[in-house]
């Protein structure tokens, strides 16, 4: 299971809100075997593996095995946040190409077949605390 976010290092306003409040899950789950952090760039001709790498150890201070920050291209990572995780309006992929950005502080919490179960708001507290709780009840039940 897992929870997946989209954002990019150099964002100033968002994402780094975003990962912040991240940071308690990370930390509540980051011993759990069956548990794991996803962020992808919106950005990956910024973004490089180098570039997260960096943003993974200086800036979030986090274990990389356990909040895994990914790139790859750009059209695969919006279609995957947009039809796959369903955590962009649809309607936000009107302007194609190069002018097509992807900004967006919602989660996707994803269970073991891979299944959307729900998606959150990442800069509310209340919806993070809600997150954590439906993902002891999903591990606890093993779904």
């Amino acid at each position: 299971m897992y929870v997946a976010t989209f954002f990019f290092t150099t964002c100033t306003s968002v994402c780094p809100r975003l990962n912040n409040n991240l940071k308690p899950v990370y930390t509540e789950f980051q011993n759990e075997p069956n548990f794991k952090i996803l962020s992808y760039t919106c950005d990956p001709s910024t973004d490089s593996v180098a570039k997260l790498k960096w943003y993974a150890d200086s800036i979030l201070k986090i274990d990389a095995s356990r909040w895994v920050l990914l790139t790859g291209n750009k059209d695969s990572l919006y279609a995957m946040a947009r039809h796959s995780y369903m955590i962009d309006d649809p309607k936000n992929e009107v302007e194609k190409g190069e002018t097509d950005f992807l900004h967006t502080q919602l989660i996707a919490l994803v269970n073991k077949k891979g299944e959307v179960v729900k998606i959150y708001d990442g800069l509310k507290p209340s919806e993070i605390e809600q997150m954590q709780a439906e993902i002891k009840k999903l591990l606890k039940e093993n779904i």
